[in-house]
């Protein structure tokens, strides 16, 4: 193959002196409505099925990949989307998971894996003899033999095919082998102007799935991992240098759900960004204190460090929202003395709720989750309490969302994300977020510079195209990534 410096060469020279990233967005939808009527014990439940799954530190080999689920269909709340692999594409429906980083999809010659899904959508394959840009991964390549390579990856050596086998807590697994071929997206070029494109990329194609996996009432065709791994998606496109590192979601607590994924940068000016926890398996954030009404709750900052199996991680895969005992005994406490003798507190099932006759914003107070960097969580009370319909004297019931956290993990889920842009600044290990209504188009970055598009309304105006001729001619473009393209073949 030709050495590619000389067109890098002649690229550089011709770019602008920002650098200007692809924007990627995709449709993200949900399995359920989140305000639903269903029981707390039924989204325990289905939490639990979820966290069993999630990423663990690893011993002897082992990686426990974070995929979400539950034998009930009304109660998988996954996120999903639609991807295009192959050529010609074809297109799957995979499950957003961000504590893992591996994109896989069911092959074809796949052993006892689902045939249909109660979900609603048609199952598809994944055929490496039908695909005509589609090549196996040898045990020669990087993720078989460097840094990138994870506890799940090995190397066949009968077939000299790079392999991976990922088992899970709940005891369901998915066998495979790696694959590099095409993966088409929308990417925005310029000021509100998307344009079709692709780049290769490595992902699974599994030949073998277990336990909850095979379950027609939950079946995708796949996972697509948004970890932070060098094998996730955003890793390999930002390598490429296609999209920046990082990723940002807003998921609509209303309706049918539904939201907004992208990878790329969502701009919003009341961001506010925390650290991330060097070195941990999830999205860890430091914790630092919960007020309720502006007051302080008496909560040992013990109880919120990060250790092995211990600290607060962001997951949209959880449906609640789950803190340690020594934080949610005094968060129930100070939230029922404010409301008293406003409602009627009562036990339901369990759980903390409450008679309520007139409108919970107007009772119950605002809490904060204040977390390391001076960024506060601001959560109304719709983010913290369920409405469980009406009760049996016909008064509203509402119940503490919040759930007392069996090990030492507190999980902040859907309850407290939805209708908020989350920001993974992977670049800067940092998470930022704000109150948003989602159903809103969203204002995305696509230079390093902060220059940026509006996303979450597609359509392009004619002056939209000039402003992006004037940004990037479209025959520089068109070299781009055609040099791009043949970067990532060269790699097999």
């Amino acid at each position: 193959m030709r050495p590619l410096w000389p067109f890098l060469i002649l690229a550089a020279s011709l770019l602008p002196m920002s650098v200007v990233y692809c924007a990627t967005f995709l449709p993200l939808h949900r399995a359920f409505p989140l305000n639903h009527t269903l029981g707390l014990d039924q989204l325990r439940a289905r939490d639990s099925v979820r966290h069993a799954r999630l990423l663990q530190s690893f011993v002897g080999g082992v990686v426990d990949f974070s995929v979400q689920g539950s034998p009930d269909p009304y109660l998988v709340g996954l996120y999903f989307t639609k991807v295009k692999l192959g050529s010609p594409p074809r297109e799957f429906t995979v499950q957003i998971d961000t504590g893992s980083d591996v994109l896989w999809v069911t092959c074809s010659s796949c052993r006892n894996c689902p045939q249909s899904s109660a979900l609603g959508i048609q199952l598809n394959y994944f055929d490496t003899t039908s695909s005509s840009t589609a090549g196996l991964v040898p045990c020669s390549h990087p993720i078989c033999t460097s840094e990138i390579q994870t506890a799940a990856t090995q190397c066949s050596p009968q077939s000299n095919q790079c392999i991976y086998s990922f088992q899970y807590g709940d005891g369901s697994g998915t066998t495979g082998y790696y694959v590099a071929d095409t993966f088409y997206f929308d990417a925005v070029l310029g000021k509100s102007s998307i344009a079709n494109s692709s780049a290769v990329i490595v992902f699974g194609c599994s030949t073998f799935q277990s336990g909850d996996l095979t379950k027609t009432e939950k079946a995708v065709d796949g996972i697509f991992g948004f970890g932070q791994g060098g094998l996730s998606v955003v890793s390999q496109l930002s390598s490429h240098g296609i999209t920046p590192r990082v990723f940002s979601h807003c998921l609509k607590g209303e309706g049918s759900g539904g939201g907004i994924l992208v990878l790329g940068e969502i701009l919003e000016p009341g961001i506010v960004y925390s650290p991330l926890v060097p070195s941990q398996s999830h999205y860890n954030l430091n914790l630092q204190s919960i007020a309720v009404n502006g007051q302080l709750l008496s909560i040992d900052p013990a109880a919120f460090a990060t250790s092995n199996d211990r600290g607060t991680i962001v997951d949209s895969g959880t449906t609640l929202a789950y803190l340690v005992e020594e934080a949610y005994n005094p968060f129930v406490s100070a939230v029922t003395a404010t409301v008293q003798p406003s409602v009627t507190p009562t036990i339901y099932k369990g759980n903390q709720c409450y008679l309520v006759s007139n409108s919970v914003s107007e009772v119950f107070p605002p809490v904060s989750l204040n977390f390391a960097g001076g960024a506060s969580m601001l959560l109304k009370p719709q983010e913290y309490l369920i409405n469980l319909g009406p009760s049996q004297n016909g008064a509203p019931l509402w119940c503490i969302g919040f759930q007392k956290a069996q090990a030492g993990l507190s999980i902040l889920g859907d309850l407290v994300l939805k209708d908020k842009i989350f920001v993974y600044d992977l670049a800067h290990q940092r998470i930022g977020w704000a109150n948003y209504d989602c159903s809103l188009s969203v204002t995305v970055s696509v230079t390093s510079s902060k220059d940026f598009i509006n996303a979450g309304q597609w359509s392009v105006s004619s002056s939209s195209r000039d402003m992006l001729l004037k940004l990037l001619p479209p025959s520089i473009m068109a070299l781009l990534m055609h040099i791009l393209a043949l970067m990532s073949l060269q790699i097999l």
